[in-house]
């Protein structure tokens, strides 16, 4: 890490320097046990400490400098300005003979040397957490302080560590540096280009060692544990809603806002988030990118062919809490909720009458239109309900699958059967 000096007005830069902390004059110590790790490379004399060898510096220090002909940057040794040229042409001359991982400085290879030898000499005094290098329990310890002392010049966004903001600041360029050599397709920052690769290969590192389930991401797995621990840490300071994750806390304080910030260039459709907008612009070219392989059925959203998925699996995952009664959509459940409540926030404008799902007021707006869109393609006959359809299509297959459990007699509608059991109990059918 790079500290500056003050000589005579110049500012002077060395990598073996303490860290500045508020003036040119005051730096923090890293005190070693009784060895003398810190060499002068102008003279040679040995020292326990860096601030020591920072005094013993300035002694040099006002006697040469030496310049960056690329950017300006002023060093007092030429060792250090020849360090630093390695950051203009990217040469990496010093590689770990572990890993063959490179580095353009040699005391950044001892430092990454550390990872292999598990030698954690810095830790935190809050949490005990070890670490190998002490920068980064530098930035450790911004998680406890909340400290984000890099600021992005063009939104304002700040960040606890400087290359987070370096990071951030490509997505202002639309700079992406890291590409894929198989489908060229190009990404911010390098762990964004290796979760990529893994859709390549399909691997995924990142098990959870509870249940077993793999990622291909970190912060995949991260938030998947919270479905054990049942912790919800973000909460919304409206209505106290709780959530595992902050980007779904982030999107739920927009209902409230009603805010729609990503729109579409095409119809001018408001979405609430990005990737709500982008499985729209799918319906305008049509695309369905997401196949089922059980029935070759296509859908343009992810979410869709899950959903889709449950018919083949009768899997129904949304259970009411109230009746116990299961539902393959969240939406149905929703809907399901106000059979409950007996609230009916639907109602037709043409004759006032009201319901507690959206999808039974569109069917019942086909009684004022007489709409009969779904056609048997056996016959011609067609109906306003879809569950008409199907069952209709049951008199052509001669499928009977309602069983009266009386007598056993078999009906090929619902509405049969109920009727046959008012013969068992006497009941008198009055149809109006």
């Amino acid at each position: 890490m790079e500290a500056s000096i003050k000589v005579n007005g110049t500012l002077l830069v060395s990598d073996l320097c303490a860290t500045a902390v508020g003036t040119d004059s005051v730096v923090s110590q890293d005190t070693l046990m009784d060895e003398k790790r810190f060499i002068c490379d102008s003279c040679g004399e040995t020292f326990s400490q860096k601030c020591h060898l920072k005094s013993h510096f300035l002694i040099h220090a006002s006697e040469k400098s030496f310049t960056c002909d690329v950017c300006g940057k002023v060093f007092a040794q030429k060792g250090h300005l020849k360090e630093h040229n390695r950051t203009h042409t990217k040469e990496k001359p010093y590689s770990c003979d572990v890993c063959n991982k490179n580095f353009s400085q040699k005391g950044n290879l001892t430092k990454h040397f550390r990872t292999h030898t598990n030698d954690k000499r810095y830790s935190c005094n809050v949490c005990n957490k070890d670490f190998s290098q002490r920068g980064h329990l530098n930035e450790h310890f911004r998680t406890h302080t909340k400290e984000k002392p890099y600021s992005c010049d063009e939104c304002g966004k700040n960040f606890s560590q400087k290359g987070h903001l370096n990071e951030h600041n490509r997505t202002h360029k639309n700079e992406k540096p890291y590409s894929c050599n198989k489908c060229s397709k190009a990404f911010t920052q390098k762990r964004y280009l290796d979760a990529h690769c893994r859709t390549h290969t399909n691997e995924k590192p990142f098990v959870c060692g509870l249940c077993g389930k793999a990622f291909t991401e970190k912060k995949d797995l991260k938030r998947h544990c919270f479905i054990h621990t049942d912790e919800r840490p973000f909460v919304c300071d409206t209505c106290g809603k709780a959530f595992a994750r902050k980007s779904n806390l982030n999107v739920h304080c927009r209902t409230h806002m009603n805010e729609k910030p990503f729109i579409c260039d095409i119809c001018g459709k408001a979405c609430s988030q990005k990737s709500k907008l982008k499985e729209h612009y799918l319906i305008h070219n049509n695309a369905k990118p997401f196949s089922c392989n059980m029935c070759d059925k296509a859908y343009p959203r992810k979410e869709d062919l899950k959903t889709h998925y449950r018919t083949h699996t009768n899997e129904k995952p949304f259970v009411c809490d109230m009746c116990g009664k299961a539902f393959a959509r969240k939406g149905h459940l929703n809907e399901h909720y106000g059979t409950h409540t007996e609230e009916k926030p639907y109602s037709c404008d043409i004759c006032s009458k009201e319901f507690s799902r959206i999808g039974n007021l569109n069917e019942h707006y086909r009684c004022h239109s007489n709409e009969k869109p779904f056609v048997c393609d056996m016959c011609g006959k067609a109906f306003s309900r879809k569950s008409n359809l199907n069952e209709h299509y049951r008199s052509h297959s001669n499928e009977k699958r309602f069983v009266c459990d009386l007598c056993g007699k078999a009906f090929a509608k619902k509405f049969n059967l109920t009727k046959h059991y008012r013969t068992h109990t006497n009941e008198k059918i009055v149809f109006v």
